[in-house]
């Protein structure tokens, strides 16, 4: 989309984002000041094809491709004399042959094929066709009006949902604010501003764990080398007792566990 530009100066949507770009009738597009620049004197040429223009041809892109918005003014132009629907013939086979020939036109003269011919042919239905044609404008503007009302009335009724919307969210919200400015009071009325009291307690004491084994009596942590227990107990590696650990204490924990298993006869 960035790349779109205006032929005629080279400004691109890149450098300028708000580049407002026109199509012509012949499907080349100009930016808005070029094309008040072109009819200064009061008529231009296409600078793509040279096809003479009108300053009042000239409509926003709407599409990134410019041959898109030719197209659809295009069709636009050929469905009001083609406004025929399927129950005007009497098979679906017909109505589709019709269908197809609206699309031939189409593409004829969105491509600038054969355009004499179409033209020619495009306004010899248009004779041959002007009671159906004007039956039809007048039948699809009674459709369009009741179409128009529907919609006025569903806008309304969405607008109406937004109002209603937007007032129960006013009242949830009040609701809060005198739910939260209640529950302030309360607590105002019931906290003390009165400092703390302190309150004074004896400091924590270690207390050995007393283990009951039902065995022989386990040895003391600090009787183990002087028994003996810690000669084939690898020594604790400077690593070992940065996290507390010791030999004795490993010692002792597996002393414990094996007099646990052993009961008195």
């Amino acid at each position: 989309m960035d790349d779109q530009g205006c032929p005629r100066c080279k400004t691109t949507k890149y450098r300028n984002p708000s580049l407002k770009l026109m199509v012509n009738v012949c499907g080349h597009t100009l930016c808005e000041n070029c094309v008040e620049m072109l009819f200064v004197r009061g008529s231009g040429n296409c600078v793509q094809c040279d096809t003479p223009l009108r300053k009042s041809n000239f409509r926003v892109q709407l599409f990134e491709d410019p041959a898109v918005d030719k197209e659809v003014e295009i069709r636009k132009k050929v469905l009001k004399i083609y406004n025929k629907r399927d129950i005007d013939f009497p098979s679906l086979r017909e109505y589709n042959d019709y269908l197809e020939q609206v699309e031939d036109i189409v593409f004829n003269l969105t491509n600038n094929l054969d355009v004499e011919n179409t033209k020619q042919k495009m306004e010899q239905y248009q004779r041959e066709n002007r009671d159906l044609i004007q039956k039809n404008k007048a039948k699809m503007t009674r459709e369009q009006e009741e179409l128009e009302e529907l919609l006025l009335l569903e806008q309304r009724g969405n607008e109406q949902r937004r109002l209603e919307t937007l007032q129960e969210e006013q009242r949830q919200l009040q609701a809060k604010r005198k739910n939260k400015q209640a529950l302030l009071d309360e607590l105002g009325q019931t906290v003390s501003l009165q400092p703390v009291a302190r309150i004074e307690e004896v400091l924590y004491h270690y207390q050995a764990l007393q283990i009951e084994t039902y065995g022989p009596p386990v040895p003391e942590l600090d009787q183990l080398g002087r028994l003996g227990y810690l000669n084939h107990v690898r020594a604790a590696m400077p690593q070992d007792t940065a996290g507390g650990y010791t030999s004795g204490l490993a010692c002792h924990r597996a002393i414990q566990d094996a007099f646990s298993g052993l009961f008195p006869s």
